[in-house]
């Protein structure tokens, strides 16, 4: 008799398990019914246990003091894994950080099973950091620790949109030539593969899968080309100072841009070099702005802002972004012809990506017959017009985009386990 065996997809910025009991695939509710949850963190001050997911997230944005994080996934195989960050006022391990999110799902999964869970497929990115085959393999290793630190005994790790293609693989009638395109929140990643139900069963799809490519860009990457363009020079980004006219130093914004980096602003070093450029800014009304964000720790808030107004600006040609905190009654009109141009260079990376992925499998874009679109970024005006004029004459699938890689770990634990 198999085990109950799980598949978790921890992403960027969802998470889902699914699980494969008496040979059932079962997705599980994480939060209010809902299938993922946010991989968001908080330590409230002076408490040791975490909230976690949309709680998390709306205790931070309440104004509760604390220490709030997103975007873990993208500090694996980085330096900051052994360093740690400061929570509480003490140095936490980002192991022991995610342990704790990753902790949360597997126990809600073990509520729905009945019974512990020791078999676990991981999902992985096709390239957990770029260019860097020894950090990308440090990367696995460190996330293969957590999953036996928080009581899995079999660990195997599959590529993301190869779950996701497992996940599709149910519904399709006929084999087909599919190219998986999964973009998230930190990577986009693809997959061409064959499909077929009468393929479903077999343990071993290693000659189906004909090429896997991937690039560490995703919509965190939009969510700061958007703020860098639009959002930061209301805060003085590309403004001059002193008598030589210098730009203003532009790290501060490139970290309050990402979410993995905003906590590092929040030092007294910065808010002085701050302070003693205003008195020689040129616009010292945006400057003021970002010394404020600083001095209030409202980086977050600042990207929570952007990352509406870009999922805002999928649907809606013009959008217009509420800044209460940095001035009353402040706003900021945004267009999508804006976030078009804004992200113009990471797409174009993204379709490169797609494009070497059909010249390793030896395959023009009319040889694919079926397109899969996971991870949220898919949504993105560029990015849907992009694939749908590449492919013109394949089935575009976009059904379950959040939780489509979550639902193919769980088959590929069933047939691994």
């Amino acid at each position: 008799m198999h085990p109950t065996s799980c598949g978790i997809d921890f992403g960027t910025s969802n998470t889902s398990i699914g699980i494969a009991r008496h040979g059932k695939i079962t997705l599980v509710p994480l939060e209010q019914g809902q299938f993922t949850m946010p991989s968001a963190i908080f330590y409230e001050r002076k408490t040791k246990t975490p909230f976690l997911g949309s709680k998390a997230i709306d205790l931070f944005f309440e104004g509760k003091e604390g220490r709030f994080m997103r975007s873990l996934k993208r500090v694996l195989g980085t330096s900051l894994m052994q360093s740690g960050t400061a929570v509480n006022g003490k140095v936490m391990k980002f192991e022991d950080i995610i342990a704790a999110l990753l902790l949360r799902v597997k126990n809600k999964a073990e509520q729905i099973s009945g019974g512990e869970l020791s078999h676990v497929v991981m999902g992985r990115p096709v390239h957990f950091v770029d260019h860097d085959p020894a950090a990308d393999a440090r990367a696995q290793h460190e996330l293969e620790s957590i999953a036996r630190q928080i009581g899995f005994q079999h660990i195997h790790f599959q590529l993301e949109p190869i779950a996701a293609a497992f996940a599709h693989e149910v519904n399709v009638q006929e084999e087909k030539l599919a190219l998986v395109a999964d973009i998230g929140g930190g990577t986009s990643d693809f997959t061409i593969i064959r499909l077929a139900k009468t393929l479903m069963t077999k343990v071993d799809r290693h000659n189906d899968i004909l090429a896997n490519t991937g690039v560490r860009i995703g919509g965190n990457d939009f969510d700061k080309a958007l703020s860098l363009a639009a959002i930061m020079p209301a805060l003085g980004y590309g403004s001059t100072y002193g008598p030589k006219n210098l730009e203003v130093p532009s790290k501060p914004y490139h970290d309050l841009a990402e979410w993995s980096r905003v906590n590092l602003v929040y030092n007294v070093k910065l808010r002085a070099q701050v302070q003693q450029i205003l008195y020689e800014s040129h616009d010292k009304v945006k400057y003021q702005r970002l010394l404020k964000v600083l001095q209030q720790e409202n980086g977050h808030a600042l990207l929570s802002t952007t990352e509406e107004a870009k999922i805002a600006l999928t649907q809606l040609p013009v959008w217009t972004t509420q800044l209460p905190y940095l001035e009353d009654d402040f706003a900021i009109s945004l267009l999508q012809s804006q976030l078009d141009e804004a992200i113009a260079p990471a797409v174009d990376s993204v379709f490169k990506a797609a494009d070497a992925c059909l010249h390793q499998a030896q395959l023009q874009a009319r040889d694919i017959t079926l397109v899969i679109l996971t991870g949220g970024s898919t949504e993105v005006p560029a990015i849907q017009r992009g694939f749908r004029e590449r492919f013109p004459h394949a089935q575009i699938a976009d059904e379950n985009k959040l939780s489509s890689v979550g639902l193919g770990l769980a088959y590929a634990s069933r047939q691994l386990f």
